[in-house]
């Protein structure tokens, strides 16, 4: 079997061939799923192997004291090839691991095999395929809870044995200084548990990501922000409780902590961080430190850890074991959402890269997680289905009178359909506006009102029914596309659908099902960017390709205003669904396919997203899609390589192709024409004549799978094949 391991001496770090641990009674042999770098105790472990001798021992005085004493006990040569013989050995990585139990040793009736469980310890729950677990280090996963999620259970019962020793109360405040992995939780346990917290880290993206996940507040510990909302919170009075789980040689944690305390608090140290005192600032509060163990009660015991021997639950509540799995049934009950904090998933293989990158500060994360080959008889690779698209008998398109208006009818008026379609078609001959449809009476007057809809109504069923109604546009938020499409295909009306089509696999067999009872395949989607005139032009004076072609797809989408509901990604999908079938559609326009997969990574902490896209003729796309960049750099650049010849947009304002010739369009002097009003027209033409729908349904059907699989390749960490794709 493979295995992750360390030689402490020259920092270098491999992934070995080594035995097959054997089931020793008292425990199980447990193959990996996934387990979980710590990016803090392991990272650090990582960086001292890197460092001098000297290094070593300024960052382990303890480790200096044993070795003097050893020095005084057996001399300078023996302690000398003792220390060296082990530091020049290789050591294992990991402490907390998800998977399916193998073996059950003798003494072990709790489990059986196949029973997945959650495992820890720094010498039993190794980032590697196969661990030996003794009983009180392991805990049965609850029905319905991910792998990928139980195998943040020794990092949770770290937070929550330090949760546990600042005893919260219902109503407290607390403040946590440190807002990484650990950190994280502790927010989450402590919001759980009824308390209000503040959060402090110098890193604004771990602030956001923290409030999202329950924090009342965050921010930069050397500002101000973080003294003025534990002012607001408790009344001047200071908080009840500070968790130091910060690392590093700063003094700054302590320090804070004593400032913003309330007189008698308590202050529990959970990470790694200096500890010197200020005597004055501590004595005058008489503030109560106490100090966090690991896991719980057990740690370090070996007759628990090793010999099974637990505690009785009448002296000890909580055990190390009792702790694992109390964090597992609250991420089953979804009490704590540790999905926020996988920055990477990273196939095991790929173990080294992946620390390397870590450590070098290019893989920027909270959560780093190894994903294992498949074990027999484990589920295939993920795959996005790529539904095929069957039509019934097909619903004959009737003849129109000449110079008969189309009629369409509007479901939703918010900002895009006033702003980007509404104006356009008010102006377009041939169109009549019949009637608009919202949820509120007063949007639907207001529409009515600017741009003269023949009627205004919150009765959909009324306009469905209606056969003078030609079309329907659907621009409602993204949670009700699918099924507004769907009843309005059934009702045999030609639809114009705002992107997404769907945010979810089921929901795009159901518009799909849809299609196949009625037989009514006239649907376009909003991806409007293929009908701007600009990259029309460009693309026509590119050519023909030969040869496979790499597409760069830089998207700075910006921040979202507060409040936007683009946010409630529970119930809206995630940004990157709800508008990244726009670029997907773009670029397979201009590549001529389908992608046939899709891999996505994402950074910690923001909405940030890289999507690489594979083609069936080996051309790649890569779409980057940003929302930390600055508003002041161009919203959308593309670059198109292929045969010698370089195709250029720049954010819809000029367009570009380098070949034997150079073509460079003129900047555009009025607003970026992304192709709304051509789109239209597209559409309108094809309800008139009874022609081909603008983009083919299989086409949309396509780019819709492959925004759904950037969800499913975040969670797998691994590219997803779209299956059926051509």
């Amino acid at each position: 079997m493979k295995q992750v391991v360390q030689n402490y001496k020259s920092g270098e770090l491999a992934v070995l061939d080594v035995p097959v641990p054997g089931c020793k009674p008292g425990g199980v042999l447990v193959r990996t799923a996934y387990s979980l770098i710590s990016t803090g105790t392991e990272l650090m472990k990582v960086s001292e192997a890197g460092m001098s001798m000297l290094g070593k021992a300024r960052s382990r005085p303890d480790q200096v004291a044993k070795v003097m004493q050893s020095v005084a006990t057996n001399g300078i040569p023996a302690t000398y090839q003792k220390v060296m013989g082990k530091l020049d050995s290789y050591t294992p990585l990991g402490y907390s691991l998800c998977g399916v139990v193998e073996q059950v040793g003798p003494g072990v009736d709790d489990v059986k095999v196949g029973d997945v469980v959650a495992c820890a310890g720094n010498e039993h729950a190794l980032h590697a395929e196969l661990n030996w677990v003794p009983k009180n280090l392991y805990a049965k996963v609850p029905d319905g809870l991910a792998p990928r999620h139980a195998a943040f259970g020794t990092v949770g019962s770290i937070a929550m044995q330090g949760v546990r020793r600042g005893e919260p109360q219902l109503g407290e405040v607390a403040l946590v200084i440190g807002l990484g992995l650990i950190g994280q939780l502790v927010v989450q346990l402590l919001a759980a548990s009824g308390v209000r917290v503040v959060g402090a880290d110098p890193d604004p993206a771990r602030c956001e990501l923290a409030e999202r996940l329950g924090a009342a507040a965050c921010g930069d510990p050397a500002s101000t922000a973080v003294a003025a909302a534990v002012a607001e919170l408790t009344d001047g009075h200071g908080v009840d409780q500070v968790y130091l789980a910060a690392g590093g040689g700063s003094n700054q944690p302590v320090e804070l902590a004593a400032r913003l305390c309330r007189d008698r608090g308590r202050v529990v140290d959970i990470g790694k961080c200096r500890l010197d005192l200020p005597w004055n600032a501590y004595y005058e509060k008489e503030l109560d430190v106490r100090f966090s163990r690991s896991y719980g009660p057990g740690r370090y015991d070996p007759e628990y850890e090793l010999e099974g021997r637990d505690y009785p639950i009448g002296y000890v509540r909580w055990t190390e074991r009792r702790n694992l799995a109390c964090f597992l049934d609250l991420v089953a009950r979804g009490s704590v959402d540790v999905e926020p904090l996988v920055s990477y998933v990273a196939d095991f293989d790929d173990a080294v890269e992946t620390y390397q990158g870590l450590k070098d500060g290019d893989l920027k994360a909270v959560a780093v997680l190894f994903r294992y080959p498949e074990a027999p008889g484990e589920a295939p690779a993920p795959s996005v289905a790529v539904p095929v698209v069957r039509r019934g008998g097909g619903v004959p398109v009737p003849a129109r009178p000449a110079k008969t208006p189309v009629r369409l009818a509007f479901v939703g008026a918010g900002n895009y359909a006033t702003s980007m379609l509404l104006p356009h078609l008010a102006r377009r001959d041939g169109v009549e506006l019949s009637t608009v449809v919202t949820t509120t009476a007063l949007s639907a007057a207001n529409a009515q009102r600017k741009f003269g809809f023949a009627e205004a109504t919150t009765d959909l069923d009324a306009v469905l029914g209606d056969a003078s109604i030609d079309a329907v546009f659907v621009v409602t938020r993204h949670s009700s596309h699918a099924e507004l499409t769907r009843r309005a295909l059934l009702a045999g009306k030609t639809v114009f659908v705002e992107k997404p089509l769907a945010l979810t696999e089921d929901e795009l067999a159901g518009v799909l099902a849809a299609v196949e009872e009625s037989g009514n395949d006239r649907l376009q989607v909003g991806f409007n960017r293929r009908f701007a005139p600009l990259l029309q032009e460009a693309k026509q004076r590119f050519g023909a390709r030969t040869g496979p072609a790499n597409l760069r797809y830089l998207v700075n989408a910006g921040r979202l205003q507060h409040g936007s509901w683009y946010l409630r990604q529970g119930t809206e999908g995630s940004r990157f669904a709800g508008e990244g079938g726009h670029f997907i559609d773009t670029a397979s326009w201009l590549l001529g396919a389908d992608p046939v997969s899709v891999y996505a990574v994402a950074p910690s902490g923001n909405d940030d997203l890289q999507v690489v896209l594979r083609y069936p003729d080996g051309s790649t796309a890569t779409i980057s899609y940003v929302t930390t960049g600055p508003s002041s750099f161009p919203k959308e650049t593309l670059d198109l390589v292929a045969d010698g010849k370089v195709l250029r947009l720049d954010d819809f304002v000029r367009a570009s192709v380098y070949g034997s010739k150079r073509w460079v369009s003129s900047r555009l002097p009025q607003a970026r024409n992304k192709g709304q009003n051509a789109e239209l027209a597209a559409f309108v033409r094809a309800v008139r004549t009874g022609g081909p729908m603008p983009v083919p349904l299989e086409s949309l059907v396509a780019t819709t799978a492959a925004t759904l699989a950037v969800q499913a390749g975040l969670a797998g960490g691994a590219p997803v094949t779209l299956a059926g794709a051509r």
